[in-house]
């Protein structure tokens, strides 16, 4: 229902505004295509709100213009509209184009602008060139960092070699963005070529088939050996099919798809898909190194954005996350500026008249917001000299193989904006690099998969087991050898409070054993600080409940209520119809002395308690109430009858539900 919610407040509301008596309001404006940009606004302000730490007793106020895609005249209207309420700041989440009219704007009005970059479509990003600022006073703030593929690209064509290929990329992508690494490429003496790729896919390959002859389907094939992939996810997924369908795809082929966002799930699906090697490359965001997984620089964040067991932390986009830190950001130079005593009061500002000042606290707000420094969703948020945040890091996975555990994903390296590439992407077989070594192999003993086996006399301890069976195969196909000892002190590891490990994990950190083998549980934590092989058991422990037996009783209909209220309903009953027959009595008495026709209804006492009882049990009965007393009184019985009876269903219904569902075992 969230989810539904989510999708229907652009259309249902385009303008969405809280505000009361408060010193600190800004404007967030959103395109109706933005999925969740509202929601995540308003959870960072709420989260701001309950801590006391930031803002001590003043709240953030905002205003939330929703306005269509690419749609600069719509964009530069709302916002107008907010400065003439007030604003101390603009928050937007759109495109290039409305984020071109919305700086120049901004500019006049010495206005904070701090601007998070959408993708088109799931396409790749590319940059937005803003327009440079007339007076060099440039009020707007780009909270994602400047789009840094091309250099990844670079970077990664060049560690692999790559002296020929081709780019792939559809009609969403700006070509534009390419130049930068085109001409390093040219520079470098690259041969690469450029494809675009239709929205319908199949048309791509099924043309060629008419265009060309088999020679030249050959080259073609070739060329498709190594390529570059600047789609969307869902894309790349139909382009790679409909390759391997038509046979244009080869076992040798090493292609690799880049874009800034993608799921772990898409990416399994591509690698699927694809015949060859597949390298991934996408954005990443360092994970937060506090005790507390939600806690930022003493700030608390709702756990549906910071703990990555919540499904709907998963499924933002990149650009919700950096608009939440840019709440945050803005709430740390409000605090700065409440500390040092030199607020500026929000001012109404008329865009149309040419006569408006800009605001006069303007260029004081942007130097504060500059000047500051945080840690959020993102990882670290500042703005350098040319209004940028400077700071992304990418992770390039690439493709593994076994005839044990089929096509998967490893982690081959990362790249940052501030040490470059950290990792090799040259493939090294594990064979030639174990061949004729011995390795130290640490173990800890758990029946049955490490034991202690029988010794004889004078001979070194040896083992046994399922894991030692495993062992024994790899060494025999990689061409090893192995000591093996146990851990001294019998554990498997964890993380000690000097952040130093015990147990078999602490001897793979201090290089005392080359590998670890037992029936060891894959932890985050551990998988943090040493790598895993693919888990060749899933050991879980199953638990037998027995059937409680089934209490038939026949007074269970009576379960719903306490006894208390089905004795004041059978007292009632007879009370109501001792009313009835009362009023029946002065009814026809005064019937008799104004000589008009005795009323129908039946003037003994067990008629009246028998016309109560069958209203109760919504039977009816056949009476006649003349007076307005009497129709008084089975009025308020019908209504009493009406409450009670669907009291009595709903309980029942949840009584029987709640029985079958009752665990004996506590």
């Amino acid at each position: 229902m969230e989810a539904l919610t989510l999708w229907l407040l652009p259309w249902i509301c385009q303008c969405v505004s809280v505000r009361a008596d408060s010193i600190i309001h800004i404007g967030a404006i959103f395109e109706e295509n933005a999925a969740k940009d509202d929601r995540v606004f308003q959870l960072a302000v709420s989260d701001l709100s309950l801590n006391d730490d930031i803002l001590q007793s003043e709240k953030i106020t905002y205003s939330i213009k929703v306005i269509e895609a690419n749609n600069p005249f719509q964009a530069v209207q709302e916002a107008c509209d907010l400065m003439t309420q007030g604003i101390l700041a603009l928050v937007t989440s759109t495109g290039c184009a409305s984020a071109n009219a919305l700086q120049s704007l901004t500019d006049a009005m010495h206005i904070p602008h701090l601007f998070v970059q959408r993708n088109p479509g799931g396409s790749p990003r590319t940059a937005c060139h803003l327009n440079p600022s007339p007076d060099g006073e440039a009020y707007t703030l780009a909270s994602r960092p400047p789009v840094r593929l091309n250099d990844v690209m670079l970077r990664l064509v060049t560690e692999l070699r790559w002296q020929k290929f081709v780019m792939f990329y559809d009609s969403e992508y700006d070509i534009r963005g390419l130049q930068s690494f085109l001409d390093q490429a040219s520079r470098l003496g690259l041969d690469v070529s450029l494809q675009k790729v239709d929205k319908n896919i199949s048309h791509v390959f099924t043309s060629l088939f008419t265009t060309m002859k088999t020679e030249e389907l050959n080259r073609y094939r070739d060329t498709l050996r190594r390529a570059i992939l600047l789609l969307s996810p869902q894309g790349a997924h139909s382009f790679i099919n409909e390759a391997v369908e038509t046979n244009l795809a080869s076992k040798d082929s090493h292609w690799v798809f880049v874009n800034e966002e993608i799921s772990d799930p898409e990416i399994l699906d591509l690698v699927h898909s694809a015949l060859g090697r597949m390298t991934v490359v996408r954005q990443i965001f360092p994970s937060a190194k506090d005790n507390q997984k939600c806690m930022r620089n003493n700030h608390r964040i709702s756990s549906l954005l910071c703990d990555p067991q919540e499904g709907y932390l998963q499924m933002l986009q990149i650009s919700n996350l950096y608009l939440y830190d840019s709440v945050l950001m803005l709430a740390n130079a409000f605090h700065r500026k409440l500390e040092d005593r030199k607020w500026h009061s929000m001012a109404s500002l008329n865009c149309i008249r040419k006569s408006t000042k800009p605001w006069n606290g303007g260029r004081s707000m942007l130097d504060t917001i500059k000047k500051g420094h945080i840690t959020g969703l993102t990882g670290v948020m500042e703005f350098r000299e040319d209004s940028s945040n400077p700071y992304v890091q990418f992770e390039i996975l690439g493709t593994t193989y076994s005839e044990t555990f089929g096509k998967d994903m490893r982690k081959l390296a990362t790249w940052d904006s501030e040490k470059g590439l950290n990792g090799s992407l040259q493939e090294r077989p594990m064979g030639s690099r174990l061949q004729g070594l011995t390795l130290k192999v640490v173990t800890v003993l758990e029946e049955p998969f490490v034991m202690v086996a029988e010794n004889i006399l004078g001979q070194p301890k040896r083992y046994k087991g399922f894991s030692i069976d495993v062992l024994d195969a790899l060494a025999k196909a990689l061409g090893f050898k192995y000591e093996i000892y146990q851990a001294p002190d019998g554990r498997y590891g964890y993380q000690l409070h000097n952040t130093s490990w015990n147990g078999m994990i602490g001897e793979l950190i201090s290089k005392r054993a080359d590998l670890a083998i037992s029936a060891i549980t894959i932890t985050p934590e551990r998988e943090s600080v040493v790598d895993f092989s693919k888990r060749y058991m899933d050991y879980s422990v199953g638990i037998l409940i027995k059937k409680p037996e089934e209490k038939i009783s026949i007074f269970s209909l009576f379960a719903p209520f306490d006894f208390a209220v089905w004795a004041c309903i059978a007292a009632a009953i007879p009370v109501v119809g001792v009313l009835i027959f009362v009023l029946n009595r002065i009814q026809a008495v005064r019937a008799q002395n104004a000589a008009q026709p005795r009323p129908s209804t039946s003037a003994t006492l067990h008629s009246a308690i028998w016309i109560v009882y069958g209203a109760f049990v919504q039977q009816g009965g056949e009476s006649s109430v003349n007076s307005m007393a009497m129709r008084i009184v089975m009025g308020s019985w019908w209504l009493f009858t009406l409450i009670v009876c669907s009291s009595y269903t709903a309980n029942l219904a949840a009584f029987l539900t709640v029985s079958r569902m009752d665990n004996p075992i506590r």
